[in-house]
């Protein structure tokens, strides 16, 4: 299924892309901006489905031979631009897979709708030669641009195209949402949509990754102990967080929404709005023996720490200067 119904959050989207379809006035060109793994792609396959659906309404009915087949991915008025390289959308993947194209009206559709990825990727070539289709678009054609990074692209692109900016989706919402799509207990919900900061697909993602309960066991185990630790002992926990396939930034997050959970206690003694609230002892001791100021140096350290890992910056050296810093102030 892929209905507006189904996008979580982003009622303002929903409301202008809805409207669009319900007054016939459609732009020829979208730029969505959000996270990755916010949920773009829902988005324009959504939109692109309601636009060629048969029905004519303003959800795509899921029915029609058109919403069947793109369900299946094998609309052919709905046309998806792969590009070869990893790292850049270049000019020839624009010319031979939307320019060569766009006069040949559409086989079965009201509209022949080109979806572009990760479109910050297209080179400065790639983009003027999106340019030459967007200044004279023909009546039929929809261009929806998905991108992380709206500024990637040329302002004279950015001119002629109506841009929508992905919001964070509420806590509480994201929450909701991993209970009763994933039958998610409560509280791994709350944890993964503190994490997620409003992204229902990196919330999603956390949900159902096995990995991600592992290390957040690891992490706060390493916590109640790390004061205690040698030298020795915090290199071969580096060294064993070093050996899971996951993003440090995650693990990183993990410790800094603990330390943000002192910080709270120590400010209200109040445990209901803790993250780790099966943590509340552990950290009604942190509390107690640490001053605002360290804490507020932990939290700092592990901003750094995330800035220089992606800054590729050494991973040990990274982490051994995070946890001495952690073993003086936290």
């Amino acid at each position: 299924m892929a209905a507006f119904k189904d996008i979580v959050g982003q009622e303002q989207i929903k409301e202008h892309l809805q409207n669009a379809i319900s007054t016939g006035k459609i732009s020829h060109a979208y730029i969505i901006e959000g996270e990755r793994f916010a949920g773009k792609e829902f988005i324009a396959q959504v939109f692109a489905m309601a636009l060629q659906c048969e029905e004519k309404g303003t959800e795509p009915c899921q029915e029609c031979r058109s919403c069947r087949q793109a369900l299946s991915g094998n609309q052919p008025d709905i046309i998806r631009i792969i590009h070869e390289k990893p790292g850049a959308i270049s000019v020839d993947d624009i010319r031979e897979q939307l320019n060569g194209s766009v006069a040949i009206k559409p086989y079965s559709s009201p509209y022949k709708i080109y979806i572009i990825n990760d479109a910050e990727k297209m080179t400065t070539q790639a983009q003027n030669a999106l340019l030459k289709t967007l200044e004279e678009p023909p009546a039929y054609v929809v261009i929806l641009l998905l991108t992380s990074n709206a500024e990637a692209l040329l302002p004279t692109i950015l001119s002629r195209c109506v841009t929508l900016h992905m919001k964070p989706v509420p806590d509480a919402l994201v929450k909701s949402f991993l209970m009763s799509q994933m039958q998610i207990p409560d509280y791994k919900a709350e944890v993964c949509a503190a994490f997620a900061r409003g992204n229902i697909g990196k919330a999603k993602h956390l949900a159902a990754s096995e990995d991600f309960e592992q290390i957040e066991e690891e992490a706060l185990s390493l916590l109640k102990y790390i004061r205690e630790m040698d030298v020795n002992e915090m290199a071969a926990a580096i060294k064993k967080i070093s050996d899971y396939q996951m993003d440090m930034g995650d693990y990183l997050d993990i410790l800094a929404v603990w330390y943000r959970d002192v910080l709270l206690f120590k400010a209200t003694k109040d445990a209901n709005h803790l993250i780790f609230r099966e943590e509340f002892q552990n950290i009604k001791r942190v509390a107690a023996r640490t001053s605002y100021e360290g804490i507020e140096s932990v939290i700092k350290a592990l901003g750094r720490a995330k800035k220089r890992l992606e800054a590729n910056v050494n991973f040990e050296l990274t982490m051994e200067l995070l946890f001495l810093e952690i073993q003086e102030n936290g």
